[in-house]
């Protein structure tokens, strides 16, 4: 640092004031901590007293640990044939109903071949019915548009899938402590 003086923060955050930055060298090495500049574009530059070891360490946990809740939605796709039976076709529904749940997109796609090509509009009338029938857990963010020889529509969950692995985590606490609470109340009468 190349400048006659700074504002130094102490290491637990209270303010020392303006120092020279000989002083504040010499604080740093009386308390084996570092002398790190927080503020470079502030008059005159604000510089703090800490472990920068430990801080480093401290912040690459936090980045961690954010990158670890962090809920990344997937998209997922299932392909429907123009002429579906009706039990393929409640499987396959069950299928988008599953990821939907799980707070996943979904990319429906009809597949046709030969000349149903020639036949969009009952392509259109699938999608349509499939959306309905997932109406609660998600809505259309994507309308249908050809893609080749594809119709595709992207349906969106209503909740986030971080919200999901919320309310599963919850739900998994709750397991656990009716479990802890029976086995409890077993162990007492037992021994009642």
């Amino acid at each position: 640092m190349r400048v006659p003086e700074v504002r130094l923060v102490g290491p637990n955050g209270e303010q020392v004031g303006i120092v020279r930055i000989e002083q504040a060298m010499k604080l740093a090495t009386e308390s084996e901590l570092d002398l790190v500049e927080v503020a470079p574009d502030a008059r005159p530059p604000v510089v703090k007293l800490m472990d920068f070891g430990k801080f480093k360490y401290e912040s690459a946990m936090k980045e961690r640990a954010a990158r670890k809740n962090q809920a990344n939605t997937v998209l997922k796709e299932i392909r429907y044939r123009l002429k579906i039976d009706d039990h393929d076709y409640a499987t396959k529904t069950g299928h988008v109903t599953r990821f939907l749940k799980a707070g996943d997109k979904v990319k429906v796609m009809i597949m046709f071949r030969g000349r149903e090509q020639s036949r969009p509009e009952m392509g259109l009338r699938l999608l349509q019915r499939v959306a309905a029938d997932v109406e609660d857990l998600g809505s259309v963010e994507s309308s249908p548009r050809v893609d080749g020889r594809n119709m595709v529509m992207v349906i969106g969950p209503h909740k986030k899938k971080a919200e999901v692995k919320g309310e599963q985590k919850a739900a998994k606490q709750a397991e656990k402590d009716a479990a802890a609470a029976a086995a409890a109340a077993d162990g007492s009468a037992t021994t009642a």
